[in-house]
């Protein structure tokens, strides 16, 4: 039996979806693709579950380089 990590990146592949892989965690590998108008992180644990977040937005341009430089600082904070 294949393991859910390993289905969940055939069923992306065939489906021509992008992802990365991270490991933020350590008991699970997080799987990260971008949609038109969405970006799905999935935790893939050990045992096959998953914890899945959805983040929507419109893809509107919100600011330029100002704002990314507050958001750094803001975040250094």
């Amino acid at each position: 039996m294949s393991h859910a990590l390993f289905a969940l990146l055939s069923d992306l592949e065939a489906a021509k979806i992008h992802f990365t892989l991270g490991r933020h965690r350590p008991d699970s590998i997080l799987v990260s693709l971008t949609l038109v108008g969405e970006r799905v992180e999935a935790d893939v644990f050990a045992d096959g579950h998953m914890e899945v977040s959805r983040f929507k937005g419109n893809e509107d341009i919100v600011g330029d380089s100002e704002l990314v430089s507050e958001l750094i600082k803001k975040n250094l904070e």
